[in-house]
């Protein structure tokens, strides 16, 4: 079971035999050997090969697992007095970033948390769309969520979709790869032109006669140990890119 895990990841993530060796800190022939099943690991060693592959906690908890060993690292249910630490924190920090919208979501864009602001982005939305589980991906690209209100759609959604799609490749994960299969079809066709941003693409909203030109910016919590932290993103795509934007959305908030 081990040697199948760690040959799939190490082959998921194009790393050679000697590179993984090289990072591990061990010989090409020992990383052979433990992918064949000749040789098997100790614990610190698969956590070195977890590292190495700069994998998920989650997806180290499973190849801990799968070498015989308990997982090192906790998953806590966000709700857990536990975690009440980090739960203030989230707040403070989507809080700090009235008047503009903010938002916490996990792995796979579950909404967590959000700021009040996050009301100016979902006029219109289908109630049954901001029903928890709530989806922020599906809420931005269904044709019954914010699709209608952006200006930039064809663009802003391919950017949007593209994102996760290299996620998913990253970082192997089926649901990831049934979210980006199931949010495609709603991306309209749009050929690639010379002003093509790339990954620079603002969003341009309406909301009602004024149309809001907003940036993004996403925060990972870097030095997480527990996996529930670790895969939470805060997510701030909402930044004004302009002043008149940023003078509706001061308004719009007032205190």
């Amino acid at each position: 079971m081990f040697p199948r895990a760690l040959r799939s990841r190490r082959t998921d993530r194009r790393v050679s035999q000697l590179e993984l060796a090289l990072r591990a800190g061990t010989t090409q022939r020992h990383v052979s050997f433990m992918e064949s099943g000749r040789s098997m690991p100790g614990r610190g060693m698969v956590v070195r090969l977890a590292e190495s592959l700069q994998l998920p906690l989650r997806d180290r908890n499973e190849l801990l697992l799968a070498a015989g060993f308990a997982p090192v690292y906790p998953q806590t249910d966000l709700d857990d007095p536990r975690l009440a630490a980090v739960r203030t924190a989230l707040d403070h920090v989507l809080a700090g970033h009235l008047p503009y919208p903010a938002i916490v979501v996990d792995r796979y864009g579950g909404i967590v948390a959000t700021n009040k602001a996050f009301s100016v982005l979902t006029e219109g939305v289908a109630p049954a769309l901001l029903e928890k589980p709530a989806n922020a991906y599906r809420i931005a690209l269904h044709p019954n969520g914010m699709a209608p209100r952006i200006v930039n759609f064809a663009e802003w959604a391919r950017h949007v979709v593209e994102r996760l799609d290299q996620a998913s490749v990253h970082d192997p994960d089926g649901r990831m790869a049934e979210l980006v299969a199931e949010l495609r079809p709603y991306v309209p066709s749009l050929p690639i032109t010379a002003d093509h941003l790339g990954f620079a693409v603002p969003l341009r909203l309406r909301s009602g006669d004024h149309e809001l030109r907003l940036m993004t910016t996403v925060t990972t919590f870097a030095t997480a140990v527990d996996v529930t932290i670790a895969e939470l993103k805060l997510e701030i795509p909402f930044l004004p890119a302009d002043e008149t934007t940023a003078t509706f959305l001061a308004g719009v908030n007032k205190p």
